[in-house]
């Protein structure tokens, strides 16, 4: 059980642990209330992540300096 854990954690987008770097809350809680809402919704949050590890990724690229992808549009 423990490596699935730390599997996912490092090859996850951050999206969780970002989020609560910002507001001060443990990253583990915040996964944990994303599978609560994610079972009663229906997995709609998902959507979400994936918009949100979008961004920071965007974002994380664009402050590192690097080419910027959006560019070749």
């Amino acid at each position: 059980m423990q490596k699935i854990r730390e599997f996912l954690e490092l090859n996850a987008f951050g999206v969780c642990a970002k989020i609560g770097e910002k507001l001060g809350i443990a990253s583990s809680r915040i996964r944990l209330w994303f599978i609560y809402i994610s079972f009663l919704t229906l997995g709609s949050p998902v959507i979400l992540y994936m918009i949100l590890a979008f961004w920071i990724n965007i974002k994380n690229y664009i402050l590192a300096g690097k080419r910027n992808p959006l560019r070749n549009w």
